[in-house]
């Protein structure tokens, strides 16, 4: 969320407007130099010294000030605003059906529950949204008491360095940076330890794929450190050697990964949208994702698709996928350019500076007119 807001903030301050950013200061917090007390001061920070100030510095903002929420999670805040010009952008709402108990994957206790439905009483106060899918725009709907005044759909701009590179010097170059032999191709993965990035599930597809005795390509699994699930998880896998869990890599060596991949796997179990399918597409790589939104809003028609993991009988699920596996990494040559040029095309609408014009226009809309004498 801080680079959203970066981006939103230098977006805005490119196109002329005076940007300013609000947040909670670290008074309490410093206070205290560890242990349980140092989240509770906090807290204090977020939800009692940050509000008087913020009600101090109102007194001095302009009728035409525009307050913007760089997520619904903010909601705790809207209410000072809410009878002002603002606007939420929204994500995703995963944590809030989490509470809800509408995930079986990832149960949320009695503090969680509470917290979320303080977020949600927040942000059901706003009456303009941009969203960053359908989908998140259809959880949204479903939270709110009535339709809001805006509700609109802003896909998230692409981050422009992400573009297509020879695949063999960039396999060389991973390679060099990771100590790995990386030459023929590999199968990728970008994302944390987060219950929906479902890295789990990419191992039970590696698995099932490299049963079928097809190419011996090891697979990278690129993001944070590894828990410990995903440590056994590796262990208990018989291609355990080709199995690399990478953290700590540079941005420049992860565009590199998505450019030298044979195919990105992205066996999401859910997203407020799945920013590394448009990244792997711009940067040429073939991507294989979960038919649900919004990945396949995303992924267009220039992805492959498996099934959403089930809660049991990953084992079937996980052959299925591994067929189409291995349908992409036999693709012919001519095949696999078309892919590659369907994938690119696709990655084209996620253009950063057309979000940016698109969220402004937005922006502007609920801006008054200034008074004319």
């Amino acid at each position: 969320m801080p680079r959203f807001a970066n981006y939103l903030a230098a977006g805005m301050a490119a196109r002329g407007h005076q940007v300013a950013q609000w947040g909670p200061e670290p008074v309490a917090y410093k206070l205290s130099a560890a242990g349980p007390l140092k989240k509770w001061l906090g807290y204090l920070d977020q939800y009692v010294l940050f509000p008087r100030s913020v009600k101090q510095r109102l007194k001095q903002c302009p009728p035409d000030t525009l307050f913007v929420f760089t997520d619904q999670a903010l909601g705790p805040w809207v209410p000072l605003v809410a009878n002002r010009p603002h606007i939420i952008h929204c994500h995703d709402f995963l944590a809030q059906h989490s509470a809800l108990g509408r995930i079986a994957e990832n149960p949320t206790g009695w503090s969680g529950q509470q917290y979320q439905a303080y977020i949600r009483r927040g942000y059901q106060q706003g009456k303009h949204f941009i969203s960053v899918s359908r989908t998140t725009r259809e959880n949204l709907h479903q939270f709110l008491p009535a339709p809001p005044a805006t509700s609109e759909v802003v896909y998230n701009g692409l981050n422009p360095l992400f573009t297509p590179h020879d695949p063999a010097d960039a396999r060389r170059r991973v390679g060099q940076g990771t100590g790995l032999e990386l030459a023929a191709g590999y199968l990728l993965h970008v994302g944390g330890n987060q219950w929906y990035k479902n890295r789990l599930g990419c191992i039970e597809l590696y698995d099932a794929w490299r049963a079928l005795g097809g190419a011996k390509l090891p697979l990278l699994l690129i993001g944070e450190a590894p828990n410990e699930v995903l440590l056994s998880r590796r262990e208990q896998s018989p291609y355990k050697d080709d199995i690399h869990l990478l953290s700590g890599i540079s941005d420049e060596l992860v565009r590199l990964a998505y450019a030298g991949a044979t195919l990105f796997l992205f066996p999401s179990l859910a997203e407020g949208f799945g920013w590394p399918i448009a990244e792997a597409m711009a940067a040429g790589c073939p991507v294989l994702t979960t038919e649900e939104a919004p990945m396949t809003e995303v992924g267009g028609k220039a992805a492959f698709y498996i099934p959403r993991q089930p809660a049991t009988g990953a084992a079937a699920w996980a052959a299925v996928g591994a067929q189409v596996i291995q349908r992409v990494v036999a693709l012919s040559p001519a095949e696999r350019q078309a892919t590659v040029t369907a994938g690119r095309q696709n990655a084209s609408q996620f253009e950063s500076d057309a979000a940016l014009d698109e969220i402004e226009a937005i922006y502007r809309r609920l801006v008054p007119a200034p008074v004319r004498s």
